[in-house]
């Protein structure tokens, strides 16, 4: 059947791999994203630092606009697409111009909807305009679609899973070579694997990032990114990725959000990034190099897996064509699964009297005490160990490692237990803390 609409008229701010890939794919699947999107998709500008750039594609046909600002009042231009990045800044600026304007807005940029989310939200329903973020998590994998469409009908208890693909690779690559996590880091920058300064990656503020929208849509919440609580994988040695495969675990950075209590008792959210112990038949264990893997649980559907290709030009560009696919249909539906002014504000949970089984390692002095000193610690704070392992003196240094699995238990007790050792001179570094994740 012939296209009847217009094309719809799009202007994209920012040709970086991102901003070259949605182009290519525009230009190679054209046939095929019109005949799904019921009419045509055109670009009519683009924006970027350095117009000479040369981007492995012919930009000659596009008109160039200096000042993307521009784009969001521009008579020729449906919807503006963003993949500059930066939370706040030129990037905020130009979100909140276009859907002022009512023009539709696409974007790949999960810190800026992870802190403006709502403001953002809230301006799309005001001004009737679409406000589409589907690459902003998790690359190419549609789970954001996943969720707010395809589990709407659910209750969702549960959200969890690997949203970061630099810390994925550097745990996989660790157990198969052995290395320990800086070598290991360097190797993945040199790959490209890690950016020139990791920090957000290995602390957990990108995985903190994509778990609070993950949240806000999943749980019909207010998007809060700072009552997301964050661990990231810095502590993380050799000796503990060999532990945890003896024991039959693998060790994986682990966003997870769920909600305690009910509509009777004032539901809390809590949000945390931390490093877990997985079980080897478990789900995610086998996730592993730059792959991202969400796991949904919802009361009717059961366990959902959504996994693939969490960055990259080519999935992500997918995930920003889909948006505009959907927006072409008319298809635009609320950001975060219901009215910006719907969404509940949950207060953060606290987890202490949550159950769990945890791995502790101690580095300390190779000394007589140290191991009673910690064992007594463990029991003042009503921890029960299920199984200690101390490993012999390293062939360098006098440091020695204490590892312990607890049987299951309420969070608060080990945070007491590690609290009666705060300040120990026995202790020649700080604990690690990793909880077994639940299958």
């Amino acid at each position: 059947m012939a296209q009847t609409q217009q094309p719809l008229r799009i202007a994209i701010a920012g040709l970086g791999t991102v901003g070259a890939g949605v182009i290519r794919l525009l230009e190679t699947n054209r046939d095929l994203i019109a005949a799904r999107a019921g009419r045509g998709i055109e670009v009519t500008s683009v924006s970027a630092r350095d117009r000479h750039k040369d981007r492995g594609i012919d930009m000659s046909a596009y008109s160039w606009t200096d000042d993307m600002m521009t784009m969001s009042s521009a008579a020729d231009v449906d919807v503006v697409v963003e993949l500059i990045g930066g939370s706040d800044g030129p990037a905020l600026a130009l979100a909140k111009s276009a859907l002022e304007g009512g023009k539709g807005f696409v974007t790949a940029n999960k810190a800026m909807i992870a802190h403006h989310g709502m403001a953002l939200a809230n301006l799309a329903d005001g001004n009737s305009a679409a406000l589409k973020f589907e690459a902003a998590v998790a690359g190419g994998i549609p789970v954001v679609k996943g969720l707010r469409e395809g589990a709407a009908a659910n209750a969702i208890t549960r959200i969890y899973g690997i949203l970061n693909g630099t810390c994925n690779y550097i745990l996989s690559e660790m157990e198969q070579t052995g290395a320990d996590f800086g070598e290991t880091l360097a190797e993945a920058q040199k790959l490209g694997y890690a950016e020139a300064d990791p920090t957000f990656d290995i602390e957990g503020v990108d995985a903190a990032h994509k778990l609070a929208i993950l949240a806000g849509i999943g749980f019909g919440a207010e998007v809060d990114f700072d009552a997301v609580r964050t661990t990231g994988i810095t502590q993380v040695r050799s000796a503990d990725i060999a532990q945890a495969d003896a024991l039959g675990y693998v060790i994986r950075l682990i966003a997870q959000a769920d909600v305690d209590g009910g509509e009777a008792d004032a539901p809390h959210l809590l949000q945390r990034v931390r490093p877990c112990l997985v079980p080897k038949d478990h789900p995610l264990a086998p996730v592993d190099g730059p792959t991202n893997a969400v796991v949904a649980e919802g009361n009717f559907s059961g366990r959902l897996l959504f996994q693939g290709a969490g960055a990259g030009d080519g999935p992500t560009a997918s995930a920003v064509v889909a948006d505009l696919i959907d927006i072409a249909r008319g298809d635009t539906g609320a950001p975060f699964s219901v009215p910006a002014g719907q969404l509940k504000k949950l207060a953060p949970a606290e987890p202490g009297h949550r159950m769990e089984r945890t791995y502790l390692r101690f580095t300390v002095a190779d000394r007589p005490g140290v191991l009673a000193e910690i064992t007594a610690a463990m029991r003042d704070g009503a921890v029960s160990i299920e199984s200690l392992i101390q490993k012999g003196r390293p062939s360098q240094g006098d440091d020695v490692l204490v590892a312990m699995v607890t049987h299951e238990g309420q969070e608060r007790c080990v945070h007491k237990a590690l609290d009666l050792l705060e300040g120990s001179d026995s202790l020649t570094a700080p604990p690690l803390v990793m909880p077994i994740l639940k299958s």
